[in-house]
């Protein structure tokens, strides 16, 4: 990192700042102490001028190596969409800088391999942006599963289901269903999610398996997945993910010897304790920033060398277990 890095102050720049960057992450790197949001880039220059205005952000570029290469810039976020993620990646390995990439990490798991060895090799903090990792609702649920109060954890099993949009009925461009980017649509996008957090609270996954099906016709990717896995501490797990159904659902269960736990990965809702002692809620919100409890810990972990919860290393197992999942798919 530069020589202001040394001061206790880590300047970010942020590669594609979209959507997510406007509310979820953005702010929040801004708004953490020890951090300034120096730069932003966009191959569209308007669009960067615009963000970087808007937002207070002192520079903006549309050349990705440049803003790479500014010698005022300690980090990078990189928040494009995935299948741009190993380009710029290598690219901030080669610089020598520390790196935030939105995930998933890569649209397969060799590119995200390819990733996670080239910043191993320099020794350069890598990190990826499952922030459910940091958000104090998802970290409830993993004490709640080390206290003991459902026993010992049998198995995890997701449902997530949605409407078809607008946008995919109209035939419009997106990259989140082009199979070219993300094989299995929103499927990539969402369920990494899920299968991120659930290798948080239980390990390594040993063996994943799956089928997907394009249902609707609607796109190129897939938009309907079933799978099941094991994890290497005998945790068994289950999920189907489809974005065809006429409601949306997001339910996630935790089976143990002596309760369950029930909760959602996405929407803002309680978390459920059920045992033999009847059934607890418990509800935290979720922070405006969403992304803030994860930027803070990037800072702990760059500043003050606390382990970060999501690394690179971390986000492989996610990978790895949605390749496998659609690894005999048609």
């Amino acid at each position: 990192m530069g020589n202001n890095a040394s001061h206790n102050t880590i300047r970010w720049g942020i590669l594609g700042c979209g959507n997510v960057t406007e509310i979820k992450s953005g702010p929040a790197y801004q708004k953490t102490c020890g951090f300034e949001l120096l730069a932003v880039m966009r191959r569209d220059s308007d669009k960067a001028q615009d963000y970087a205005q808007r937002h207070g952000v002192k520079k903006f570029y549309s050349d990705a190596h440049k803003l790479i290469n500014d010698p005022e810039i300690d980090a990078i976020y990189i928040a494009t969409p995935p299948d741009s993620h190993k380009e710029y990646a290598l690219m901030v390995a080669a610089a020598g800088k520390p790196c935030c990439i939105e995930k998933p990490l890569a649209p397969n798991h060799a590119d995200c391999c390819a990733i996670v060895s080239a910043f191993s090799e320099k020794n350069i903090p890598l990190f990826v942006a499952y922030y459910r990792r940091s958000l104090p609702r998802f970290v409830k649920v993993k004490d709640i599963i080390a206290s003991g109060i459902i026993g010992k954890v049998r198995h995890i099993h997701w449902q997530l289901h949605k409407t078809a949009s607008d946008r995919d009925k109209s035939g419009e461009y997106n990259w989140r269903t082009d199979k070219n980017i993300a094989r299995a649509g929103y499927f990539d996008d969402l369920a990494s999610h899920g299968l991120d957090l659930f290798a948080f609270y239980f390990g390594d996954y040993q063996h994943a398996q799956g089928i997907a099906k394009n249902q609707q016709g609607l796109y190129s990717a897939y938009d309907a997945v079933t799978a099941n896995w094991i994890y290497k501490n005998g945790v068994t797990g289950s999920g189907f993910w489809n974005f065809g159904c006429d409601e949306n659902t997001d339910h996630a269960e935790i089976f143990g010897s002596h309760g369950k736990i029930i909760f959602s990965v996405f929407a803002e809702k309680p978390i459920r304790i059920i045992n033999s002692n009847g059934e607890e809620t418990i509800f935290i919100d979720n922070p405006h920033h969403v992304q803030m409890p994860h930027v803070e810990n990037l800072r702990d972990a760059l500043l003050h060398h606390i382990e970060h919860p999501s690394t690179g290393t971390s986000a492989l197992q996610s990978s790895w277990a949605m390749e496998a999942i659609l690894k005999h798919s048609d």
